[in-house]
């Protein structure tokens, strides 16, 4: 395996495709790990990755967001080393309104860290994942379809 630290560093950044309403669930479930066990959340992004099929449309359209967000939950605990019940904490979606504007639209513990990643991918102009950002540039030859040997030969280029 080739090695690229220290000159390569990964920032993951969450991108929600809105066309899946559960992408925002898995986000913000992310957010949530990443939050409460930050040693975790690659196990639970590869975990996500190795059973994304769970989440997707089909799977989650007989659902309540709430029963999604206890699904991931479980797979957070069983995975990244946190406790379901403190990721429910900060994802759970309140049923009794909050005063004042919005209060029918309250959303959860991880809106505003959520709010901050789709901001930042705005101002680059991305709508779409994967997109990879090398030195603060769209890398647009990057592809959903890529194997292991082809990110390898990529970052063997680009890695100095």
């Amino acid at each position: 395996m080739t090695t690229y630290a220290p000159a390569l560093r990964f920032i993951l950044r969450h991108q929600v495709q809105p066309w899946h309403p559960s992408s925002t669930l898995v986000h913000e479930a992310a957010l949530a790990v990443g939050r409460l066990a930050p040693q975790g959340l690659l196990a639970f992004a590869v975990a996500l990755m190795q059973r994304q099929t769970e989440y997707f449309d089909v799977a989650v359209v007989g659902e309540t967001r709430n029963q999604t967000y206890g699904r991931l939950a479980k797979l957070a605990e069983d995975v990244a080393g946190v406790r379901a019940d403190d990721i429910l904490d900060l994802l759970r979606i309140s049923d009794t309104p909050c005063e004042g504007y919005g209060a029918l639209n309250v959303g959860n513990q991880v809106t505003d860290d959520l709010k901050i990643h789709i901001k930042a991918a705005r101002l680059l102009g991305i709508h779409v994942s994967p997109t990879v950002v090398v030195d603060g540039i769209v890398e647009n030859s990057i592809s959903s379809g890529w194997t292991k040997e082809q990110w390898v030969e990529w970052l063997d280029k680009i890695v100095v």
